[in-house]
């Protein structure tokens, strides 16, 4: 019987990725029912509404990870992460609703096939985080993280997610003809689909910049396109070390691949937060542990925030110093924001931070 369950869990494994890019070869190909609209290789020559609303400094366009099941439903511990990222970007547009796993922005739980399968899960999910059944809608994001690191079917998916983030982007007052910052924040498998959707993003006018957290990177050619990275990881997390592993572009015996051309011309920093796991207690988002050894005695969520509004700040992105606090409800929030220096590069354009590394 055992025998026979393992046969069937590889079969069933192995047909969901068969037919992983399966997605976005039928929205290439015209199939998919929604209509099609301009791409970002277009966006030079789009007029946009001459609204006289005043502009954010800039955009910020979240990318949750393989968790999420659609562009409004994440898993519990990312909600005060984001709620904390909009308190300190005030003169932002922070954007949450892009669905970095389906080149139509539809979430699992919309107009599908299976959509009601996935609502069942979902509320499964909401129950029991940790059930069996739960675990495959983070198989099925897997496997479309998957297709976006993929050379042959990844170019496809990726033009699909940059096209979903620019009608996002221009329902939310987006003007190119102004140049302002646009910054994707990838979680986990968004930072791969961050890094995927920016080699086409990169045809804006606007300067281009990707944060990734905990992200899995492939040496996507979008590497070559963008701005400037950022990758913050964990050192108690195994699964963004994956990403150095897996991809034969990342290894430092191809030198002239996207990763190592982009790490040779400083537009990668490799930052180490500290004593972080992927998921559970200690991870990017968890606020309520507290950091061992930290001079401002936060919790892991409340350093991932500060480093990012450090990032921001010390590339010049926010024209004002403005800080509030990570949390509405936030015990003892500071009412300043200390000035923070710059994470110290070591050598190949690596800023590394240890446990407790009051730099950030």
């Amino acid at each position: 019987m055992i025998l026979y369950l393992m046969i069937g869990i590889f079969l069933l494994l192995f047909v969901t990725a068969a037919l992983a890019p399966l997605e976005s070869l039928g929205w290439w190909a015209g199939w998919s029912r929604e209509e099609s609209e301009k791409g970002p290789s277009e966006l030079a020559e789009v007029s946009v509404s001459d609204s006289t609303a005043v502009e954010p400094e800039m955009y910020v366009i979240y990318l949750s990870g393989i968790g999420a099941i659609s562009g409004d439903s994440f898993p519990d511990e990312e909600y005060p992460f984001l709620h904390g990222l909009e308190a300190r970007l005030p003169n932002a547009s922070v954007i949450t609703d892009v669905y970095p796993y389906s080149v139509t922005n539809n979430g699992l739980t919309g107009q599908r096939m299976l959509a009601g399968l996935w609502e069942r899960i979902e509320k499964m999910r909401f129950k029991n985080p940790n059930s069996l059944l739960a675990m495959f809608v983070n198989l099925r994001n897997a496997l479309q993280m998957f297709v976006s690191a993929d050379r042959r079917y990844g170019p496809i998916y990726n033009l699909g997610i940059a096209n979903e983030i620019y009608r996002v982007l221009v329902r939310q007052g987006y003007r190119p003809e102004n140049k302002r910052p646009i910054v994707l924040i990838g979680w986990s498998g968004g930072g791969q689909i961050a890094i995927g959707a920016a080699g086409y993003l990169a045809a804006l006018p606007s300067p281009l910049y990707v944060i990734s957290l905990g992200g899995m990177l492939s040496d996507d050619p979008g590497l070559e396109k963008l701005t400037h990275l950022w990758h913050l990881y964990g050192v108690a997390d195994p699964l963004q070390a994956l990403g150095g592993l897996l991809y034969a572009g990342r290894w430092p015996l191809m030198p002239n691949s996207p990763w190592n051309s982009a790490m040779a011309n400083g537009r990668i920093d490799i930052i180490c937060l500290g004593f972080y796991s992927h998921n559970g207690k200690g991870n990017y988002f968890d606020m309520e542990t507290k950091l061992p050894n930290d001079a401002r005695n936060r919790t892991h969520g409340e350093k991932t925030l500060d480093t990012i509004l450090h990032i921001l700040t010390d590339q010049g992105l926010l024209k004002s110093k403005v800080w509030t606090p990570a949390l509405a409800t936030a015990a003892s929030p500071s009412p300043v924001a200390p000035d923070l220096p710059s994470p110290t590069p070591a050598e190949g354009a690596v800023a590394v931070g240890g446990i407790g590394d009051p730099s950030i």
